[in-house]
């Protein structure tokens, strides 16, 4: 396997998981500092994916950094196939969710024509901005290790 930049144990690789993360992060605390997020379905379904997304990016960032101090590659195949499946399923669960967010952003607060949330309309809209954010390091992450796979 050749070492494509952004693969895992690399610097970009390192930089796409911690943004993956704090735009993840950033994300729940903008959500559930607001009152009533609970309410819409949406919102929970975006809370639970951006925390699936916390953990993967945390866990992975901490074996990339690992990788860089030891000065190793980690492309075996069996862990380059658990880093394809992992970083697709999340990737797809993140895109959803900030979809799903995201419209439900729009219906209520644009479409409808006023929000009755005062100060939570702001941090809703920010929550779904920032995993949005979250997705596209998330989308370079999955295509790259999955060209890693097949160029294995």
């Amino acid at each position: 396997m050749k070492d494509f930049p952004g693969t895992p144990g690399t610097g970009l690789g390192l930089a796409l998981r911690m943004a993956q993360f704090i735009f993840a992060a950033g994300s729940i605390a903008s959500m559930t500092t607001t009152p009533s997020f609970f309410n819409f379905t949406a919102f929970c379904y975006l809370i639970a994916s951006m925390g699936l997304q916390v953990i993967w990016s945390f866990m992975l960032a901490l074996l990339d950094a690992y990788a860089l101090v030891k000065k190793k590659v980690l492309h075996n195949p069996l862990l380059v196939s658990l880093f394809v499946v992992g970083d697709w399923v999340t990737a797809i669960l993140s895109l959803a969710a900030a979809s799903s967010s995201g419209g439900i952003t729009v219906l209520y607060f644009h479409d409808l024509g006023h929000c009755r949330f005062g100060e939570g309309c702001r941090k809703y809209q920010i929550s779904v901005a920032l995993a949005f954010l979250s997705w596209i390091p998330i989308s370079i992450s999955s295509l790259i290790m999955l060209w890693i796979l097949a160029a294995g």
